[in-house]
């Protein structure tokens, strides 16, 4: 049965990839990012700042309307504004919390009323190993990051009950443009990688898949690395 599938930042990279496996699995994807743009497919895009709870709860609301109770939403949409803690500013700490953490809260409440009525559905975080590894330059995308698992922790905790399970999916070094942006060379990343390669969208994809769906039903309030063994024990 096609589910109602919410993906936020499914405009490139890793959302793209989820929305576009979502898809394949005959579900109905809503895309919400800035931009607008969406994987061909999708049933519905819309250009959606995150960080601003109204906008996230108007596009929710439209997306209800046409397509029902949702009932997966993965909250991908994210950004980084790197710079060494001593010389960040105050945009750079802001900019990064209030789309990263912010905005999974604010996309997780706007479904929540539609998930508890229908007794059912799964939130799926896009977190990091950024907070358990250590990135240099990263403070305010670490501090995000783990957030992050603080949020859906709390969340799983009040919505277990109600057949909701939230957890947090945390890619280590992915090849996508944000990871591109790093200024660190392939055969640098590849060197801390146990398993000797980037990973790709679709190795991430395909394990939001899995906790997405009804195998997982006893899975919730987890952290899950998709790292090839970099940030092992997190």
């Amino acid at each position: 049965m096609s589910r109602h599938v919410i993906v936020t930042g499914a405009s490139r990279g890793i959302g793209a990839a989820i929305a576009a496996h979502f898809i394949a699995e005959g579900d109905t994807v809503v895309a919400l990012s800035r931009s607008g743009e969406a994987p061909e497919g999708c049933a519905l895009s819309l250009a959606v700042d995150v960080a601003s709870s109204s906008s996230v709860a108007a596009a929710v609301k439209s997306a209800i309307e046409l397509h029902g109770p949702v009932d997966v939403l993965v909250a991908n949409a994210g950004i980084t504004r790197d710079g060494l803690a001593m010389r960040m500013s105050d945009e750079q700490w802001r900019d990064v919390m209030s789309t990263n953490l912010d905005g999974a809260f604010f996309s997780a409440r706007a479904v929540l009323s539609s998930m508890i009525r229908a007794r059912s559905g799964r939130i799926v975080f896009m977190g990091s190993v950024s907070p358990f590894y250590g990135v240099p330059g990263q403070a305010n995308y670490a501090a995000a990051k783990a957030g992050m698992v603080g949020l859906a922790r709390s969340l799983a905790r009040e919505v277990a009950s109600r057949g909701i399970t939230v957890n947090v999916i945390a890619p280590g070094f992915v090849d996508t443009e944000m990871t591109a942006a790093l200024g660190t060379t392939t055969e640098e990343i590849t060197a801390s990688i146990p398993m000797g390669r980037m990973g790709t969208t679709a190795d991430v994809a395909a394990i939001v898949g899995f906790v997405a769906s009804e195998a997982a039903g006893y899975l919730t309030g987890q952290v899950i690395a998709v790292d090839g063994g970099l940030a092992m024990g997190l």
